[in-house]
């Protein structure tokens, strides 16, 4: 569906609060999860926007988890 879309860039709200240490949500998400789903978000962009990829900050409430989740999130946008 994203491909027919066709979009010129791909937003990423990058929240980390589903993370599994997180407070807040059940969703028992990893770090290697979050790092999984940034590989694959930059397959697609790689296939349909030229590699344009805006990604911002939005939350996580398990400070050392967002630490680590967001740092993971930028070494994948990164490499």
């Amino acid at each position: 569906a994203l491909l027919a879309f066709k979009p010129e860039l791909i937003y990423i709200s990058a929240g980390f609060d589903a993370h599994v240490n997180d407070p807040l949500a059940d969703l028992a998400l990893t770090t290697d999860d979050y790092v999984w789903i940034t590989e694959f978000i930059k397959t697609i962009a790689k296939e349909s926007v030229k590699n344009r990829i805006v990604s911002s900050l939005e939350g996580g409430y398990h400070l050392p988890s967002l630490s680590e989740s967001a740092w993971a999130h930028i070494d994948a946008l990164a490499h």
